[in-house]
């Protein structure tokens, strides 16, 4: 069994590295002009879309209420594996930002393309955490869609148990009054574990894009509410799949 899972693991870090190093070349052309960004953003898709079928991995993704592909919202997802980023791809097919760790871009080839295309937070600083926010605002106010994992990070010690959210998604949906939507990822830790192995498993992935929870005429004394009322989605749908 161990050793079945190292050689599928080879493979699908093999395809992970092919993929990227067919598409950089075009990730490299789009990123040189901000009009084009959205081509570049399509290539992360194109991405999903081969990567996946070629590891022999099943994504389904269900949506309980329409999306509007040229509305901005706040997505907000659990976050128990490294494959969420890759996922988050595949789920959502509006122009967004993702808000990722700024160790990321030191990733070869993929971290060139998340520092171009993303927005990379450093929370050991304070200023450059503002910075961080400030430029997410910014992204909002030009109606691009942010991708947040609340959590701020892979925490949990019990997958998919969370931990608690933190505020800024929460606090950026309301200065904007643009809609946030809950997002469940119930079986990805279960492909790529948080464990220190970076072993895959073959398992399906899923992912259910929840209601859209409107954000127009809150105030940021509302925000524990919306945080609560999106944490309790979350973990509801995860219970559905334990």
């Amino acid at each position: 069994m161990l050793l079945f899972k190292r050689l599928y693991s080879v493979w699908c870090y093999t395809w992970f590295i092919l993929l990227f190093l067919l598409l950089f070349p075009f990730f490299w052309l789009f990123l040189q002009r901000e009009a084009w960004k959205p081509r570049a953003h399509y290539l992360n898709r194109l991405w999903g879309q081969l990567y996946f079928p070629l590891c022999g991995i099943k994504v389904e993704v269900v949506h309980r209420a329409p999306i509007d592909r040229c509305q901005a919202y706040v997505f907000c997802a659990n976050h128990t594996s490294y494959l969420d980023i890759a996922v988050m791809g595949l789920v959502i097919s509006n122009y967004y930002a993702f808000i990722g760790k700024s160790s990321l871009q030191k990733i070869p080839l993929f971290g060139y393309m998340f520092r171009k295309l993303h927005i990379q937070v450093d929370r050991a600083s304070r200023l450059k955490s503002h910075q961080t926010y400030q430029l997410a605002l910014k992204e909002l106010r030009k109606g691009r869609s942010l991708v947040v994992f609340p959590e701020g990070g892979i925490y949990t010690k019990n997958p998919p148990e969370m931990t608690p959210f933190k505020d800024g998604a929460f606090r950026m949906a309301i200065e904007r009054q643009v809609p946030l939507v809950p997002i469940t990822l119930p079986y990805n830790w279960k492909v790529l574990p948080d464990d220190g192995s970076l072993l895959f498993s073959r398992h399906p992935v899923l992912a259910v894009v929840h209601p859209p929870i409107p954000t127009t005429g809150l105030q940021l004394k509302d925000l524990e509410a919306l945080k609560k009322e999106t944490y309790q989605t979350i973990e509801n749908e995860l219970k559905r799949h334990q």
